[in-house]
């Protein structure tokens, strides 16, 4: 299982614009290089990123061969209600995984 790192204020204000930080421990391997005995080491990368916030998709990204080793994410999002932001990581192999994380709203 990856590694996932998630930076938000557990606390904010109604309609305020919070920034969310994304950090996901994962080797990206591009199914492009070769191995130690020369063949092709075979692909296994993350995919694709969306956070939903109680539900509700906020954001998404797709993510190819080029991404770069443990992937990091920032992006913003209006603070509406209390609850909770739900992470997903998909990818290559059967990869998968939801981290979940509350926010206060006041």
């Amino acid at each position: 299982m990856a590694r996932a790192l998630i930076n938000l204020p557990r606390t904010a204000r109604a309609g305020a614009v919070i920034e969310i930080k994304t950090l996901l421990s994962h080797p990206m391997e591009t199914g492009y290089r070769p191995g130690p005995a020369g063949r092709l080491l075979p692909r296994d990368i993350v995919t694709e990123f969306v956070c939903r916030y109680d539900g509700e998709e906020v954001f998404r990204a797709e993510f190819f061969p080029a991404t770069a080793a443990n992937p990091y994410l920032t992006f913003t999002t209006v603070a509406t209600r209390s609850g909770t932001l739900s992470f997903t990581w998909t990818g290559d192999n059967g990869f998968s995984q939801t981290q979940d994380v509350a926010i206060e709203v006041t």
